[in-house]
């Protein structure tokens, strides 16, 4: 598998980016990939079927100019900024019988993560359907985006995150995972303590993706953010 260690000049290129990956890989121009990327300031990333106005304190976001992107996968809502790891997965579902199903796949790809990450640090397990929890407190939240031969998983891995801007910008969700139990943002998120670099080390390891990849589809990339991500109509759409 190769490996795609980069981040984009904006934010809707980065989000842009996953998507293309996944279409290059589809159309047979690319193949499985791990890419990571990071974000070094606040920034509001929509699920697809996310509603604005009952997730995001827009308001807030405005006041400190925090931009607002929605992505080309469902899930939730989610906060970025310096400390949360971005990570990206392109498969194919010839790699294992899981990926084709939904459920499966999240359990297989997130059961193989947790194992990865827990050694020598302590009890990070899957949660819910799209989580990875350290001692019972989210982690990490993914989505994906499914095509005909290749899925993309993705999502972010908190290890240094200042947690108190969460509650800031993102509203409480209606909707819950019974592993919450109702609790508020900071008492449901946590860091998981591992330095980044370590964090990628293993990653590139579990998934055997240590071929780096030189190029991306930088027109493509182009097109997305000037059709979807950019657009006030794809942003606001719900």
């Amino acid at each position: 598998m190769d490996v795609l260690d980069r981040t984009l000049p904006s934010l809707a290129e980065n989000v842009a980016l996953d998507e293309a990956l996944l279409l290059a890989a589809e159309s047979g121009d690319g193949g499985e990939v791990l890419r990571f990327w990071e974000w070094p300031f606040p920034a509001v990333v929509l699920g697809s079927g996310s509603r604005l106005a009952e997730e995001v304190n827009e308001t807030a976001c405005l006041s400190d100019g925090v931009p607002i992107v929605r992505r080309s996968s469902g899930g939730g809502t989610v906060l970025l900024g310096s400390g949360c790891l971005l990570y990206t997965l392109v498969l194919s579902y010839e790699r294992a019988p899981d990926l084709t199903d939904v459920r499966r796949s999240y359990r297989f790809i997130l059961g193989r993560i947790a194992q990865s990450l827990s050694e020598d640090v302590g009890p990070l397990e899957p949660a819910g359907i799209s989580d990875l929890a350290f001692a019972g407190r989210k982690m990490s939240g993914t989505a994906q985006q499914r095509k005909r031969s290749f899925l993309l998983h993705h999502g972010t891995l908190l290890y240094d995150m200042d947690l108190a801007l969460i509650p800031r910008y993102l509203r409480e969700p209606l909707r819950q995972p019974e592993y919450r139990g109702g609790r508020p943002h900071l008492a449901f998120v946590a860091n998981l303590p591992l330095l980044a670099e370590e964090i990628k080390r293993r990653l590139r390891h579990l998934w055997g993706a240590e071929r780096p990849r030189l190029t991306w589809p930088a027109k493509e990339v182009q097109q997305l953010v000037v059709e979807k991500y950019t657009n006030p109509q794809w942003i606001r759409r719900r």
